[in-house]
């Protein structure tokens, strides 16, 4: 399955849905989507099937930036864990 993005607004804060498979290679169109918000962001998770190590660690910058993960997996909570433990 490749990764379908799906952006919804209700004026307090924009969700960027994530389904599928999220590889270095969809970055870009997802910090695309992200672009240009003047409302709080948050990325949800929850049909996420799979990442690789550099999504993980996009996910750790995008949460020190303020961006809340919402519906986030164990598996990729652990990895991001693991990362940001690894990065001290």
């Amino acid at each position: 399955m490749t990764l379908k993005i799906d952006k919804e607004s209700d004026g307090q804060r924009t969700v960027i849905r994530l389904s599928g498979r999220l590889r270095l290679a969809d970055l870009d169109e997802v910090k695309g989507q992200m672009e240009g918000g003047r409302l709080p962001t948050e990325l949800d998770l929850d049909g996420v099937t799979l990442v690789d190590v550099e999504v993980v660690r996009f996910l750790n910058d995008c949460e020190q930036n303020g961006i809340e993960m919402i519906h986030c997996c164990p598996y990729i909570r652990e990895w991001m864990l693991r990362e940001k433990d690894r990065g001290k």
